[in-house]
């Protein structure tokens, strides 16, 4: 039997979701767990990845498993967050069709960059601080720009083996709320480092060193050199994964 797992992590620790060989990863610390409990290797299949130091409010993954230990799934995830660090949880554990998969049955991932405009010992790894605020309403009519392309390799990670560069980004936008910069972007899918770069270009709009034409002629030029900086991990979030009706 199939089986989806919805997890939450600060990345903090972790060298990103997938497991490497030199280095601790969310991955390698939930298949360790899940198979000490349940007595067998598992491998979870994660919905996409995240960097180093980046964190998930939901994150799905799926595994196999036909023994009878998660008849009881309330007690199942009690055991297993008994077992994680305190950095990572299970939210939830349900049984789905046997060809669901977490990754290619996604529709849609969305995502949130949070931004501090002043200290706060409670936001520290889980923002990025900044000492000047940007001009927000510039930001914006920036962010609408992505709504009107496909193509992104511009944000993309160089040297990435991906077939693709095309994305459909369905919103992206910024709002300012207790002292902080959000900003929210979905799509069907997103490339390596593409939300960190576009954060990273937003801000140099909202900093007035790129204005709106130059945004335009940037995603237009497929050229990483040509946007901005990525913007530090710390501040991103996978906040949503939706999957259709079908995988149950």
């Amino acid at each position: 039997m199939r089986y989806f797992i919805e997890i939450a992590y600060n990345g903090k620790n972790y060298h990103g979701w997938q497991v490497q060989p030199d280095a601790i990863s969310v991955q390698e610390v939930v298949d360790r767990t899940l198979s000490t409990i349940l007595r067998k290797e598992i491998k979870v299949t994660g919905a996409g990845r995240t960097d180093a130091g980046v964190h998930a409010k939901q994150m799905f993954a799926h595994f196999d498993y036909n023994g009878n230990s998660i008849e009881n799934f309330s007690n199942f995830i009690f055991r297993i967050n008994s077992f994680l660090p305190k950095d990572i949880s299970v939210q939830d554990v349900f049984k789905v069709q046997e060809e669901a998969h977490t990754r290619f049955d996604a529709l849609k991932r969305e995502y949130e960059y949070v931004i501090s405009l002043q200290k706060n010992p409670f936001s520290e790894g889980t923002s990025y601080l900044i000492h000047q605020k940007p001009n927000v309403s510039l930001m914006n009519e920036a962010a609408k720009i992505l709504l009107d392309y496909k193509d992104f390799q511009c944000f993309s990670r160089s040297n990435t083996d991906v077939k693709t560069y095309f994305c459909s980004i369905n919103e992206a936008y910024w709002k300012e709320e207790n002292s902080q910069l959000i900003f929210t972007i979905s799509a069907d899918r997103f490339l390596r480092n593409m939300v960190r770069a576009i954060v990273g270009t937003l801000l140099n709009v909202g900093f007035q060193k790129t204005t709106l034409e130059d945004f335009h002629e940037i995603i237009k030029s497929k050229d990483r050199t040509k946007a901005g900086a990525s913007a530090p991990a710390q501040g991103l979030f996978l906040t949503k994964i939706k999957y259709p009706n079908t995988i149950y």
